[in-house]
């Protein structure tokens, strides 16, 4: 219980000292205009308060990740909170905060767009074709997965065809209407759903003495899968996720002020990692390690939920927090969309003002994203993992030249980076799903690469400040 304690309170202190150090490291500036007034379009640039904006972008960030990714990584043990705590205040949010903030710098820019002006035009293609496959997986999945824990609370009265088509409408009118009309009306109550069964199940692991088992850096899975680099990749929401770096740019085009990025931004990430305590640490406390597995095996993560809120919170309570966990992925699924979207629309300069520009853009991927839900693609989604961290590594190194030519504080995000790109590519050399290499061999190929990205990191930065010296020169002797 102690370690528990602990970690929410660290994460907390992280919040109101690291986080003011990055905030001060990047340099808001409360007195510039940002993209919702200077880009206003009542459709995706509109102006809300910091309060809306901060739920929205918990809700936008959090899908299942912060519950399914801890229940699963609670299988190696207490080593799982120290990700989640370190991971939370040194990596996953700076990589909140830096994609949102650099994208309220370029006019609310995605992803592909931010990876084109600092890592290199190349880059924009890739990340481009990158990020709408991994928005269209997410979308489908978060689609697919209310719609069963749907139809198994309502103990299959409602069809899951019903259910799926009536978030496939919900979708929809959330990613064509103006964000201020449904998504900015309804996410404060999803918001308050969300929360509300997250500390019920905490207090509830307080209240009745839950044995949280305290911090050791034995490796507990039943399976003895390494540390390094799984647990990397099973926990990302809570600690850090390349999907929120998709999900940033859709708040940054709504942010009143520069100043509230602190809150909207690297405040709920941390939110998410406290989300994400709760539920490892009550995954850890009502299972030992074998049983865990075993119901994890027979039901998945959502069996894990089920218990846990049955047992802490009794039969009404428990629906509750279900349906808070529920609301997850559908508020992730819909700005997958959006964000898809954008995306698109940005990519082919295609103004969103119209209706119906939104309208043919989006439609064919919501045609493409119905069919997927009809067949089995687990072996895609099985590459989830890797591309959400592979993600995650690319808003990192974005963050960190924008900080290098803007002559500041790199290495806040260059650590991160230089650690997720290790622990990315050696899950992909090593899993099953990869090339199936050894994992000592894995550990020396990845060295190999990561230190390769290094020197193409500074190699481009080195030439990206030299062109600058170079038209500050020539801007001189015209003057």
């Amino acid at each position: 219980m102690i370690t528990f304690l602990v970690s929410i309170v660290l994460l907390i202190v992280g919040y109101f000292t690291y986080g003011k150090y990055v905030e001060k490291v990047f340099g808001s500036n409360a007195n510039r205009k940002t993209p919702a007034f200077s880009m206003a379009d009542d459709v995706d640039y509109v102006p809300m308060n910091t309060k809306k904006n901060s739920l929205i972008q918990l809700l936008n960030i959090a899908g299942v990740g912060p519950i399914f990714g801890p229940i699963l990584g609670a299988l190696y043990g207490p080593v799982a909170f120290l990700w989640i705590v370190l991971g939370a205040i040194f990596a996953g949010a700076v990589h909140d905060y830096l994609t949102g903030m650099i994208s309220i710098r370029n006019r609310g820019a995605h992803l592909p767009e931010l990876a084109g002006k600092f890592l290199g035009k190349s880059m924009k293609h890739v990340v481009n074709a990158f990020s709408v496959l991994l928005l269209l997986l997410v979308g489908t999945v978060f689609v697919t997965a209310p719609a069963t824990l749907l139809h198994n609370l309502t103990t299959n009265w409602l069809g899951l065809g019903v259910i799926v088509a009536a978030i496939f409408v919900y979708y929809i009118m959330a990613t064509i209407l103006p964000v201020d009309k449904i998504i900015g009306k309804v996410y404060p109550l999803f918001g308050a759903l969300l929360l509300i069964s997250a500390a019920g199940v905490g207090i509830g692991l307080i209240v009745t003495g839950a044995p949280i088992p305290e911090m050791n850096f034995t490796n507990m899975h039943p399976d003895n899968l390494p540390i390094f680099p799984l647990l990397f990749l099973t926990i990302s929401c809570g600690a850090l996720s390349g999907f929120h770096a998709t999900q940033s740019p859709i708040i940054s085009r709504t942010t009143e002020n520069e100043s509230q990025g602190r809150k909207i931004f690297y405040g709920m990430m941390i939110a998410e990692a406290i989300i994400a305590m709760i539920w490892a640490a009550a995954a850890m406390s009502l299972f030992s390690g074998n049983q865990l597995n075993e119901i994890l095996a027979a039901g998945g993560p959502a069996a894990v939920v089920s218990e846990v809120s049955i047992r802490m919170l009794g039969a009404i309570g428990g629906t509750l927090a279900i349906l808070g966990v529920i609301v997850l992925p559908i508020t992730s699924g819909d700005t997958s969309f959006r964000g898809l979207r954008m995306i698109v629309a940005d990519y082919f300069k295609i103004g969103q003002k119209k209706v119906l520009n939104r309208i043919w853009i989006i439609v064919p991927f919501f045609v493409l994203s119905f069919a997927l839900t009809k067949i089995d693609f687990t072996l895609l989604w099985r590459y989830f993992s890797w591309a959400n961290q592979s993600t995650a590594m690319i808003a990192l190194w974005v963050g960190a030249m924008y900080l290098i030519l803007a002559k500041k504080n790199y290495w806040i995000a260059f650590i991160p980076a230089v650690f997720i790109t290790m622990a990315s590519v050696t899950y992909i050399l090593y899993a099953e799903i990869g090339f199936g290499l050894p994992i000592n061999i894995s550990y020396v190929v990845a060295a190999v690469i990561t230190v390769v990205i290094i020197g193409l990191f500074y190699r481009s930065a080195n030439k990206q400040m030299q062109k600058s010296i170079e038209l500050d020169d020539g801007m001189d002797k015209v003057a």
